[in-house]
């Protein structure tokens, strides 16, 4: 399991002050995430009531928020920052399973215990919402319920690709694979994929070991594939042929 002592979240204190430690409408009405994340589908005339249940919280890295098995009291909404999904054995060991970004929806638990866990790969920031107070906003909002749904189809879809990548593509499709999930996720129209987590990370997730990460990215430089940038972050300077090594064509 997660270590008890790091598998907590704080809420920005300025936020705490105030009563109900609420987002604003006014804030919601303008945030540049509302569009991509489950808040889209609800007016700007209600969009007051979903504020009123949303409480704006930070991580710091390294910081768990999820605790797989713990209570699914709350849903969180990413606005900022990059988050990595987990399983975890009893005797300690992990898993990745994926990674989340800006405009992830994460705790759609089908129980009442969360099935995975969660910790923050760099400073996150998000919208934590009740699940009991959701519940009631549901039934007003239907649109909002139906987008929960597709959300859940998402994870879903999300989970038979990580099958395949799993069990059927060789290490470079894998890599490939991983390039482009990541670039579609930040919405990036350069083609710049920010990596804020570590190639342990990325070869846990993909079933590899870290210098068979670091060997396929130093040949998909090579071949002109990609180009290594400033800091966690990689710029992928041939989409066809990468797309072509990721769905096997290549």
């Amino acid at each position: 399991m997660p270590d008890q002592t790091t598998c907590q979240f704080e809420a920005r204190p300025r936020r705490i002050a105030l009563a109900g430690a609420h987002r604003s409408p006014e804030y919601c009405l303008t945030c540049g995430v509302r569009a991509r994340s489950v808040c889209s589908v609800v007016d700007d005339a209600d969009i007051a009531r979903l504020a009123e249940t949303a409480v704006e919280t930070l991580v710091l890295p390294g910081r768990c928020f999820i605790e797989e098995g713990g209570p699914a009291t709350d849903f969180f909404n990413i606005t900022s920052g990059t988050v990595k999904l987990f399983k975890a054995l009893p005797d300690g060991r992990r898993q990745i399973t994926g990674f989340a970004g800006t405009g992830h929806f994460l705790g759609l638990a089908v129980s009442d215990h969360y099935a995975f866990g969660a910790e923050a790969l760099d400073t996150v920031r998000l919208c934590r919402f009740s699940r009991a107070r959701m519940r009631h906003l549901l039934d007003d909002f239907p649109r909002m319920e139906r987008r929960l749904l597709e959300e859940a189809s998402n994870e879903l879809v999300a989970a038979q690709n990580q099958m395949l990548l799993l069990g059927r593509k060789t290490a470079r499709e894998r890599v490939a694979s991983f390039l482009l999930d990541r670039m579609q996720d930040a919405l990036d129209p350069t083609g710049v994929v920010p990596l804020p987590m570590t190639r342990a990370d990325i070869a846990d997730y993909l079933g590899l070991t870290i210098e068979t990460v670091s060997r396929t990215l130093s040949w998909l430089r090579r071949e002109g594939m990609i180009a290594i940038g400033k800091g966690h972050a990689i710029h992928i300077a041939a989409m066809p042929r990468l797309e072509a090594l990721a769905s096997g064509d290549a």
